[in-house]
């Protein structure tokens, strides 16, 4: 509970089967989260024997895909605060009061891995998948005109209620690049958002995607252009809104305009 709200954390999980009972008891430790929701997304076997016990509560969803799951657990989920993280190791339930925190002014609040002081040693930040983030962020940043974005990828994020309910009909992608999506989403709205540092850990296990140089770099380019769609979708909308508006002054106008009439 965190000032009278509600708080649920969403934990996906594919392949976390050593890590995933130590993250769901992590996530409890502060007393700040009132249900933690572990979503079983065709996960290794033996997951589900990890599960219990943690006091997790665990779903299925069988549609494969980071998004699938992250959905099935934002679907099934009735907490006023809902924060999305991984459960492999590399986040802590200790930032949760960060996110807390700055959840009082905004309705969302993304985490960054880029910051130096929070990536921990074997952490797997290297250079490309920094820099590369980094980016990718500041390249919406200025096109959208956003406050400061610094990691287009980190997972780990807070969204009130209301946000996530505004957004929801709009959130399409099943696979990784659903992260991405949600941020698009947040910033088309114009939900307002800051973004906060979060400690960055050593992986237990290695991961399905940026584990793989090669998937990572595809999975920029697909960042990239999510983006540019995104870009390219508001310019149209944005025509479309000021020809509307201009046919209708016309109207308008040509409706104050009344015929003479002669004697």
């Amino acid at each position: 509970m965190w000032r009278g709200k509600t708080v649920a954390v969403i934990l996906p999980t594919y392949n976390e089967k050593d890590s995933i009972r130590a993250a769901a008891v992590d996530f409890q430790q502060e007393g700040l989260a009132d249900e933690v929701i572990v979503v079983n997304n065709n996960a290794a076997a033996g997951t589900s024997e990890e599960i219990a016990g943690s006091g997790a509560r665990e779903l299925f969803e069988r549609r494969q895909g980071y998004g699938h799951a992250l959905l099935c657990g934002i679907d099934n989920c009735r907490a006023d605060l809902i924060v999305l993280a991984e459960p492999d190791g590399t986040f802590s339930g200790h930032d949760l009061l960060k996110l807390l925190a700055y959840s009082d002014d905004v309705q969302v609040v993304f985490g960054t891995r880029t910051s130096r002081e929070f990536i921990w040693a074997g952490a797997n930040m290297g250079p490309f998948l920094r820099w590369g983030n980094w980016a990718v962020a500041k390249m919406t940043e200025l096109l959208f005109n956003t406050t400061i974005l610094t990691d287009m990828g980190c997972t780990y994020r807070l969204f009130h209620r209301e946000a996530l309910r505004t957004i929801r009909p709009h959130l399409t992608i099943g696979g990784s690049h659903f992260g991405p999506q949600l941020l698009m989403e947040v910033i088309a709205h114009g939900i307002p958002f800051i973004e906060i540092p979060v400690n960055y850990h050593r992986r237990v296990g290695e991961s399905s995607v940026t584990g793989d140089l090669w998937k990572a770099f595809k999975l920029g380019l697909r960042m990239i252009v999510l983006v540019l769609s995104y870009r390219v979708g508001l310019q149209s909308a944005a025509r479309i809104r000021w020809k509307g508006e201009r046919r209708g002054r016309r109207q308008e106008a040509t409706s104050s305009v009344r015929p003479s009439t002669s004697l």
